[in-house]
Parts: structure tokens; C-alpha cells; sequence
């Protein structure tokens, strides 16, 4: 069923108006029945003709409601199980629904499992345009848009190779340009930038950018909270089908890190605003002569360091800095309680300047820095903490590993 139908609560900024609803998700759940037992032979069935009804329950989505607005970048985010996929499946009609409702004001084109339908036995010529057909383009627009969608993917020296014969990464591509093609108003996209090296990758960033600066509404299923950020207006948090959270991405991504890697070294403080209250004012990455950086090699001394503006007096604040990887796994946590140093006794009115050194045995990645203060103890009473205020890149080889630790190599013959 397609509707339109008036979004209650929010409007668009700028907007006395109430935005249109382009996705409406109504109480929806959804349960998947697994066998208990499982036949591979006729004699089986035969012999225990009674088993086959005999069931367990896996309820993937529990009691789902959201708005989506028209124009919307909204992110869905958790955990593998958690029901996010599932939830974007109903929305395309995939999955049919036990119980709730779901509407959608527009036309639909999903971006999830791409390349299925795709024939291995069909040059990529014949499977764009077939598929494009079938995504609802007319034949002599499929045609059209042919060349296009093969510059897209950087195909077009492959373009009469068979597509068993592609890597997954040139499938992946493939699909990914030709549901682009696509005239539709609203884009479900599951975590479909897994597969394809960082310059595709960046040129499908490129297309959100396009997709939302043409009012299009994107529904996007991710475990890159970088992407989350960068892209969505809100995002919602899932864990085993139910929805725990829903808020602005730095406050979903916030809650997804502390549900996967446990919680930072102080609680988040609400940041002041620029006229009161102590307030982190930067972040940034120095090398070993004390020259910021935004990137660096491997080995080379690095140090965190942040900038903070005190608003009161304090006895030997706490002080701490988090260093997380892309995916954002906890890597560093520096404490000036936990090094031996006892920060002093500071004025209000006082600008500090914190640094903490370290030599660098970080592997080649994207590395983001999380400061934070809080007052004398166990450093739960946070005055101040900015997530991912700062970034630096690491180059250089790599083993595969998260550190790069200097070894001792001894090699004995017994």
C-alpha cells in the first residue's frame, strides 16, 4: 500500500510546514519459525512424520514505529542479529509482516543484496539492461543510460566478459550503478560499500551527496558510524529487533560504541556553550618536533593533544584521552590519574593545553581522538568530552594486525 501521510511531530528546518511522511513503520514485527528438525531424506520423513511441527521462534523485529520523512537521510545501526536488515527487508516487501503496517509514499529501489538476478552466463551489456527493465526503466532508457552505468563502475573493458568470470568486488560495482539508474524516490541501502576499494567507494559517497541534495529519502543500514555521521540527518539503534534508541547520529553512534566496546573514561558531559562552563575548544596530532599533523608514518612519535578553557577552580582534574580506529574499537585510553601525575590545583578563567606523548606503533589506518576532563576521583564526574574530535591517518606497511609492536626475534635450533 502507498500513501502519503503527514509527519506528526517534526518539521523541516527552514519549514512552518509539516514535512511529508515518505516511509511510515507502524508497530511492525516480524518472526522467523526454524525447524527443529531438519530432513534430508524421504525414509526420515516417513519415519517421523510428526517432527516437521515442531518449531522455535526467532523474532527479529519486536514492535518497530518510526516516521521517515520525505528527504530524510536516516540511518539504522547495531549489531549483526539485530534485526536491522530484516526491518529493511519488510520495508521493500521482501519480508511480509506478522503484525503493524507499513507505508510507503513513493517509488522504491533497493539497494540490498545487489547482483541478485544477475545471470553469470550474460556479458554485463545483457545484465544492466535486463536488470534495469526489470528495476522499472524502459528498454530504450535502459540503453540510454548503458554507457553511463559502465563508467560508473569503471567496467568498460569488461563490458563483453561474461559475469562469472567478474571478482565480487566488479559484481558488486556493477549492481550498485545499474540501481542508481533507477528514477526513484526512495533508496534502501544495506551495507552495500563492503565490497570495492576506497576510490569507488568515495564516488559512491559522491552519489549520496547528489541523492541528498536532490530531496531524495535514503534509508541506510550501516556499521560505519563515520558514514552515519557524515550522511544522516537521524539514526535509530537497534538491538535484538527492538529499537533502543533513536536521535542524532552522534548520539546514536555514541550509544552503538559504548553497546559494542563498553563505556569511555568518563561519562559524556553536556558541552558548554563558548560563554560558560569548562569546554574542550580543540584537538589535534603533533609529531616528534611538536608540528601538527593530520597524517604520519608508522614509528614516529605522536602525541594527543587537546586544548581546554576552565570555568571554575579545580584540584587535580582528570584528564583523558581515547584513540578509536574506523571501525571504532577502543585502541588507546590515557588517563593523567593512571600515569602518575597529579594535575595541580588551576584557576578559573585558566586555558590548559594537555598533551599525552606516546610512541607510535599504530597500524596503517584512520585513527579519531576523544578528549575529555573531569573533576578529582574515579573520573565518572565529567565536565567535558567532544567524541571524535580530531583524526589523524597512519601510513606505512602493515601485518594485518591493530598495534605494530617493536619485537625481540630469537630463532634456537634444539
Amino acid at each position: 500500500m502507498t500513501t502519503t501521510i503527514p509527519r506528526p511531530a517534526e518539521t523541516q528546518p527552514g519549514s512552518t510546514q509539516l514535512a511529508d511522511t515518505a516511509v511510515a513503520i507502524e508497530s511492525v514485527s516480524k518472526t522467523f519459525r526454524l525447524p527443529r528438525q531438519q530432513y534430508s531424506t524421504l525414509k526420515e520423513r516417513a519415519l517421523h512424520p510428526f517432527r516437521s511441527t515442531e518449531y522455535d521462534e526467532l523474532r527479529a523485529v519486536r514492535d518497530i514505529s518510526v516516521d521517515i520523512a520525505e528527504g530524510e537521510f536516516f540511518g539504522i545501526v547495531g549489531r549483526n542479529g539485530s534485526g536491522k536488515s530484516t526491518l529493511l527487508k519488510c520495508v521493500a516487501g521482501i519480508y511480509g509482516v506478522q503484525s503493524g503496517r507499513i507505508a510507503i509514499a513513493g517509488r522504491l529501489s533497493p539497494f540490498i543484496e545487489l547482483g541478485v538476478g544477475f545471470n553469470p552466463d550474460l556479458t554485463a551489456r545483457d545484465n544492466v539492461i535486463i536488470n534495469a527493465i526489470m528495476l522499472g526503466i524502459s528498454r530504450r532508457q535502459a540503453r540510454e543510460r548503458f554507457d553511463h552505468v559502465l563508467a560508473f563502475a569503471e567496467l568498460e573493458e569488461f563490458v563483453d566478459l561474461k559475469l562469472k568470470n567478474y571478482s565480487s568486488g566488479m559484481l558488486v560495482r556493477l549492481a550498485f550503478a545499474t540501481a542508481l539508474e533507477v528514477d526513484a524516490d526512495i533508496f534502501l541501502i544495506d551495507e552495500v560499500l563492503a565490497v570495492g576499494d576506497a576510490a569507488f567507494q568515495q564516488k559512491c559517497f559522491e552519489e549520496f551527496f547528489r541523492l541528498k541534495r536532490e530531496g531524495k529519502t535514503i534509508v541506510f543500514v550501516s556499521h560505519d558510524m563515520f558514514s552515519v555521521e557524515r550522511f544522516c540527518d537521524r539514526a535509530m539503534l537497534m538491538e535484538r529487533g527492538e529499537m533502543i534508541e533513536i536521535g542524532p547520529p552522534p548520539e546514536i553512534a555514541r550509544a552503538y560504541h559504548k553497546l559494542n566496546f563498553g563505556e569511555l573514561p568518563h561519562e559524556q558531559a553536556d558541552q558548554p556553550s563558548p560563554d560558560h562552563g569548562t569546554a574542550i575548544t580543540a584537538a589535534w596530532f603533533e609529531n616528534s618536533t611538536g608540528e601538527r599533523v593530520t597524517s604520519t608514518s608508522r614509528e614516529e612519535a605522536l602525541s594527543m593533544c587537546f586544548e581546554v578553557r576552565l570555568q571554575e577552580e579545580l584540584l587535580d582534574p582528570v584528564f583523558a584521552a581515547t584513540l578509536r580506529n574506523e571501525l571504532g574499537h577502543t585502541i588507546v585510553v590515557a588517563r593523567s590519574d593512571q600515569h602518575g601525575a597529579l594535575s595541580g590545583s588551576f584557576r578559573s578563567g585558566e586555558t590548559l593545553t594537555v598533551r599525552f606523548g606516546m610512541p607510535n606503533w599504530l597500524s596503517a589506518s584512520r585513527y579519531t581522538l576523544t578528549p575529555s576532563v573531569a573533576r578529582e576521583g574515579t573520573g565518572a564526574d565529567a565536565l567535558a568530552l567532544v567524541e571524535d574530535m580530531a583524526s589523524v591517518m597512519i601510513h606505512g606497511g602493515a601485518t594485518g594486525g591493530i598495534l605494530e609492536l617493536p619485537m625481540n626475534i630469537r630463532i634456537d635450533r634444539t
